[in-house]
């Protein structure tokens, strides 16, 4: 059985959402294809993992038997975590930019399961572990668009995901989300519109195509 780990991290609910909406397209084919499969699911907006702190941190380079209780409890956090990608078979993530860049919940959950020596470093622990990120955005950041520079969620990402864990990394981007709500951007619309139909269309492909590379 395929074991997915789904991650959301946008504040807004269900359908309000274009990454969560696009992420639980690619989650519905792929359970399509894995009846059978696990789905770990971790919401957080709603339930934001804690952001790394000292002891959670140091207790990453101590040994079990040298660690304080209070390094011990919060590495309990981390470990679980991390497992979870290690387990995992294929990762979605729902990754929208706010403020050019990803929800700081998402950086938490990132800042946990980066440890040097496993996740990280010359052999990452979960290296080659398919993974979509859903990265949706208000406006357009393309290469050749006025704000190219602005571009920090994909960027950012391709260096801790791939280059620092060694996951197989795919993105899917739905753009200009925000044309319907901003009359400055009405003339957007169509673009928008197409953006997203496309969106929608890569997740079921995309997760399909993944499903088929575990049959294979």
């Amino acid at each position: 059985m395929a074991t997915l780990l789904h991650i959301d991290s946008s504040v807004l609910p269900g359908e309000a959402s274009s990454s969560r909406s696009v992420a639980a397209a690619f989650r519905n084919a792929w359970e399509e294809q894995h009846p059978e499969g696990i789905v770990v699911y971790r919401d957080l907006a709603a339930d934001p993992v804690p952001h790394i702190t000292a002891d959670a941190w140091s207790a990453g380079y101590a040994a079990p038997s040298e660690r304080t209780p209070e390094q011990s409890a919060a590495f309990a956090v981390r470990e679980k975590l991390i497992e979870e990608l290690e387990q995992a078979d294929a990762v979605l993530i729902g990754a929208p930019m706010y403020n050019f860049s990803i929800p700081s919940t998402l950086k938490a959950w990132l800042d946990n399961v980066l440890l040097l020596g496993r996740t990280a470093g010359e052999t990452p622990s979960a290296q080659g572990t398919p993974v979509m990120v859903v990265a949706s955005r208000g406006g357009s950041y393309a290469q050749g668009t006025p704000r190219e520079g602005y571009e920090f969620v994909q960027n950012y990402l391709e260096a801790v995901l791939k280059g620092t864990l060694g996951l197989d990394l795919d993105f899917i981007v739905p753009e200009l989300t925000l044309a319907p709500r901003n009359p400055a951007m009405s003339e957007l619309i169509p673009l928008y519109e197409a953006s997203r139909k496309r969106a929608f269309e890569d997740a079921t492909t995309k997760a399909k195509e993944l499903a088929e590379r575990f049959a294979a």
